[in-house]
């Protein structure tokens, strides 16, 4: 838990950043007018976008390395938000949040793609333990949810923080990968700064 509330008070400190990025380039709608989302809206619509994008549509297809699974998203409370950490088979990973902060774009960077890729092949060895879903809601304040991205749908494994943190959960390895992740991009957005 201690590497989660470091990790979340760093990207935190991002807020403002990653606010005043989002509004600058915000989109224009129909009429014309700029839309004002918010960076928590953006970061909501993404992690939706990712959810619920079939894998051919993002040019994603069955490899030997990752046969069933191509992506992850984990879910995971902060305090009262909730922090989505989302890495693919090619290495692609961000965070999104119900705040004003999230990272996109850390597959540009080996430690954070290397990082993103165990993370989803990690998740395969779960995929009979999961569930098969076309709903995506946050988890409740003292739980986790690893969404995996599959060739066949989304599938869904709920669990409880505490076992987590406790390390007697049989996701607390996996848990741990998608905090590297999460690690990896806090590195390399502070070095940017």
């Amino acid at each position: 838990m201690k590497k989660i509330i470091l990790a979340v008070i760093a990207f935190a400190a991002l807020g403002s950043w990653l606010t005043t990025r989002a509004h600058a380039q915000a989109p224009q709608a129909s009429d014309g007018s700029i839309e004002r989302k918010t960076p928590a809206d953006v970061g909501r619509g993404l992690r939706m976008m990712m959810l619920t994008t079939p894998p051919a549509k993002l040019g994603e297809k069955p490899t030997r390395d990752f046969p069933r699974i191509y992506g992850i998203l984990m879910d995971l409370p902060v305090g009262d938000q909730t922090a989505t950490v989302f890495s693919t088979s090619t290495g692609a990973a961000s965070l999104y949040t119900t705040s004003s902060f999230g990272i996109i774009g850390g597959e540009g960077h080996t430690t954070v793609k290397s990082a993103a890729k165990k993370f989803v092949r990690a998740a395969d060895q779960f995929f009979d333990a999961s569930s098969p879903t076309a709903e995506y809601p946050y988890p409740e304040a003292d739980r986790v949810r690893f969404y995996f991205l599959t060739f066949g749908g989304v599938r869904v494994i709920d669990t409880d923080l505490a076992s987590i943190n406790s390390g007697a959960s049989v996701y607390a390895g996996l848990f741990e990968l998608g905090q590297d992740v999460l690690t990896d991009l806090r590195l390399v957005t502070e070095k940017r700064q």
